[in-house]
């Protein structure tokens, strides 16, 4: 039997490796012949450089840069083998881990490491950057990132703005000059992984939205909002560009929308570029089956998480799929509906969350071992009815 082990990591403890293994020992317990493809998967945000460089194949690169809050961080991404595609977690420069509790203020926060990042894979030969922009510490429309790769930002005495680009600064802007971004990025395909449709600004928007788990007060959250719509206007006058309305724009503080505007990037579904990245449809070929899995599995696994974005590839060639949760929730069989197939906790019994963690690679093997033996008698049934 071929079975394609594709989970996305379980946040916090287990990388989609480490997790892909685990399903294998269950397995192989019960067919120790199967042929067990591993292809770690993500969603586009936190674990998915390490899950396309165990997958793929390639290297981390480690660069210092402009952290959050102006200080030097040490971030890292992903070279794939192919030395032409650059993996990026905007996280890992700008993200809320790299800011102290007590100083969170994303009137203050940057996103020029990002930059910095994008900047440094093109020069080390990335033709198509994959940028997951999930869980930032910013709220500054990704000015701080256009900065960093060359564009300039004018106030209203023409001067150029040298400050770095935060959430607090964004009405200065008057004036944006994109004729000296870096040329070497004329040639880099830009590519962010998204899976929120939130605009710009307005209630839905950035500011509203995401910015006060970023340590935005009330009063903070309207003028971050007025700010981003300022920018907005702002890109739409010297770009000739409305990023304002456009879905995933709110995204990581609206670093979405500056990508789109400043660098030429498109937005897509991060689960969708992580499938396409990893090649997994030419394994898919004459599998059997395909086991996934999320930390937590709930009635929204089915929209753009990685378990649903699995279960569509493979529903093209006519495989099942089953999902196997660390945790799985009262509503969770609504992903019936979409395709997935078949579902299976990785606990057993009721434990705590330590417990589970402590124990999770053997709760994880176990899971897949009672879904294979499961799978075997339906094979079993269908035979017998054939007889």
């Amino acid at each position: 039997m071929k079975i394609i082990l594709a989970p996305d990591s379980f946040k916090g403890n287990l990388t989609s490796m480490s997790v892909a293994i685990a399903f294998e020992k269950g397995i192989k317990r019960v067919l120790p012949g199967a042929n067990c493809i591993k292809v770690p998967m993500a969603d586009g945000g936190e674990g998915t450089v390490q899950s396309l460089v165990d997958g793929v194949g390639g290297k981390f690169i480690r660069k210092r840069v402009v952290g959050p809050v102006g200080k030097t961080v040490s971030a890292r991404y992903g070279l794939l083998s192919d030395g032409k595609t650059a993996i990026i977690e905007m996280a890992e420069a700008s993200g809320l881990p790299l800011v102290n509790c007590k100083n969170m203020n994303p009137m203050k926060t940057t996103t020029f490491g990002t930059g910095e990042l994008i900047l440094d894979a093109a020069k080390h030969g990335a033709k198509k950057i994959i940028i997951g922009i999930g869980g930032s510490a910013t709220n500054d429309g990704g000015v701080g990132m256009a900065q960093a790769i060359g564009v300039r930002f004018f106030n209203k005495q023409g001067k150029e703005i040298s400050e770095y680009g935060s959430g607090g600064m964004l009405h200065k802007i008057t004036d944006i000059d994109v004729k000296k971004t870096a040329p070497i990025l004329k040639k880099v395909k830009i590519i962010v992984a998204c899976d929120v449709n939130n605009p710009l600004c307005g209630k839905s928007g950035a500011s509203y939205v995401f910015s006060p788990q970023k340590g935005a007060t009330p009063k903070m959250v309207k003028i971050l909002d007025d700010n981003l719509k300022h920018l907005g206007k702002a890109i739409k006058q010297s770009l000739k560009q409305d990023v304002v309305r456009l879905k995933g724009a709110g995204a990581a503080g609206g670093l979405g929308a500056g990508l789109v505007a400043f660098a030429k990037a498109k937005i897509k579904s991060g689960a969708e570029i992580v499938i396409d990245a990893s090649n997994i449809r030419k394994h898919m070929k004459n599998a059997d089956l395909v086991i996934t899995g999320e930390g937590r599995v709930d009635c929204q696994t089915a929209f753009g998480k990685t378990p649903s974005g699995v279960a569509k590839a493979a529903r093209k060639y006519r495989i099942p799929t089953i999902v196997i949760g660390g945790g799985i929730t009262d509503d969770a069989n609504d992903i019936f509906s979409f395709g997935i197939e078949g579902l299976e906790s990785a606990c057993a019994r009721d434990m705590s969350l330590d417990e589970a963690i402590k124990n999770s690679r053997q709760h994880l093997a176990n899971a897949a071992e009672r879904a294979i033996r499961l799978v075997l008698i339906g094979k079993k049934i269908t035979k017998n009815k054939l007889k």
